[in-house]
């Protein structure tokens, strides 16, 4: 879709906004709205509201009898038609949106900043500020050591401002776009969540079931799976390995250095892949004093602490990497392949039997000691093979199509984002296109 440009544009000096139609003004953001700092005095609402991905939305709280814990005597109160920005942790250009529009009543903590617009159309400004955050203008605000603004700190900002009728015009319009967009980065979403659940779905069958659907079937004698093929076992994970222990357990600030050998982490451990996108590294010498962490190729590191449920097979690419805090799983080779074991711990019996065995209740984590007494289904080593080779190549198509489905998601937030800031800056004349919608 193509949109017309208005006829005449003028530049505005601003490196953030470039040229704008003749006709819009640049006003600072003081002429524009007012900060509301209206305290919670005495307020009866459960109406904590939160600012999450550009929305604002409910908060649940703990109330009793209708009335607010003393505490939030002191939040701020905003209204609809506010206008509500988080402009601390400046530094920190990955959080999502800063700013959003206030739908209705409710109470803010003193880490969000609320205003009200006095002058602009609410929508509008709320757009603005959204193509404002994705050129990361208030990231370039908060340099140096700065952390957090206040509204003395940003008041001064230019602020594109077309006449009302077109602010109106151009907030109707992304207001229909928008939603539309939207619902289609939705269907993908959705999409993603129905492919990962058929990809559970089949790692889950082929490794509690196999691949023969007319072999003959056994009760398991365990929890989360019914019945297994007649020719399979169910061992205790003790008798398949020849190693369980632990990755170093310790601190690292004088371990890690910028180049050596690589230091695994419960973070590059997942969905059955080792994922080195963070590097950690400590030296040659360290690792050599740490021998029993050292990976060998077809060892299986289970996530100790944090993410429990992670499991990966060590691949010929990590083999000789050292470890931090994983549990680390040797097999018998003969007995038993790594991916095998690697596979039935990613499949939801595996899952479930992990979780069931953690420990503690503020930090849930696993013991080695716990750990080895799993008890899980073992066919021939030969049909370990087949099953392996199966899912990889199942496993593959479904990851082809996650992928293209999330590149999808990422190509409509680009085009949501640059529709947004193409309309409130006027790069775009969308006022015919929202009258032909009126007709």
């Amino acid at each position: 879709m193509s949109f017309p440009r208005y006829s005449d544009y003028r530049d505005t000096g601003v490196e953030w906004i470039g040229e704008v139609p003749s006709h819009w003004l640049v006003e600072p953001l003081r002429g524009l709205v007012v900060e509301r700092k209206e305290k919670n005095l005495g307020m009866i609402s459960n109406n904590l509201l939160s600012l999450s991905y550009g929305r604002i939305v409910p908060k649940d709280i703990n109330t009793t009898d209708g009335l607010l814990p003393e505490s939030f005597e002191t939040y701020q109160i905003v209204r609809a038609g506010d206008i509500v920005f988080r402009l601390t942790d400046l530094q920190n250009d990955k959080r999502s949106l800063r700013s959003a529009l206030v739908e209705e009543d409710g109470i803010i903590t003193s880490a969000y900043l609320c205003v009200r617009p006095t002058k602009g159309h609410p929508r509008f400004l709320s757009y603005l500020f959204r193509a404002y955050d994705s050129a990361k203008v208030f990231y370039s605000m908060g340099g140096g050591l700065r952390q957090s603004m206040k509204f003395s700190d940003f008041k001064l900002m230019p602020v594109v401002l077309p006449p009302v009728e077109e602010q109106t015009a151009i907030a109707c319009f992304l207001d229909t776009e928008i939603f539309k967009i939207d619902a289609l980065i939705a269907d993908q979403q959705r999409l993603v969540g129905l492919l990962k659940e058929k990809r559970q779905a089949v790692i889950s069958h082929a490794v509690t079931e196999g691949l023969n659907s007319d072999a003959s079937m056994k009760s398991s004698g365990i929890d989360w799976i019914n019945e297994i093929p007649a020719h399979w076992e169910i061992r205790v994970l003790a008798s398949l390995i020849t190693k369980i222990t632990n990755g170093y357990v310790g601190p690292t600030r004088d371990v890690l250095v910028d180049e050596g050998v690589r230091y695994l982490q419960s973070l590059h451990i997942k969905d059955n892949t080792i994922r080195f996108d963070t590097p950690y590294y400590v030296t040659k010498e360290w690792s050599e004093q740490h021998q029993k962490s050292i990976l060998r190729k077809g060892d299986v590191l289970v996530v100790q602490t944090g993410d429990i449920g992670q499991v990966a097979v060590v691949p010929d690419e990590f083999e000789g990497c050292n470890c931090h805090a994983l549990i680390i799983l040797t097999p018998k080779h003969n007995e038993i392949r790594g991916d095998w074991l690697s596979w039935v711990l990613n499949s939801n019996f595996g899952f479930h039997s992990l979780m069931s065995i953690k420990t503690g209740a503020l930090h849930p984590h696993l013991n080695c000691g716990n750990v080895k007494y799993l008890r899980i289904p073992v066919p021939p080593i030969e049909e370990q093979g087949e099953i392996v080779t199966y899912l990889e190549e199942q496993l593959d198509q479904f990851d082809r199509l996650i992928g293209a489905a999330l590149y999808s998601v990422e190509l409509l937030k680009e085009r949501r984002s640059a529709l947004i800031s193409a309309a409130v800056t006027g790069k775009i004349d969308v006022r015919g296109d929202v009258l032909e919608e009126a007709m």
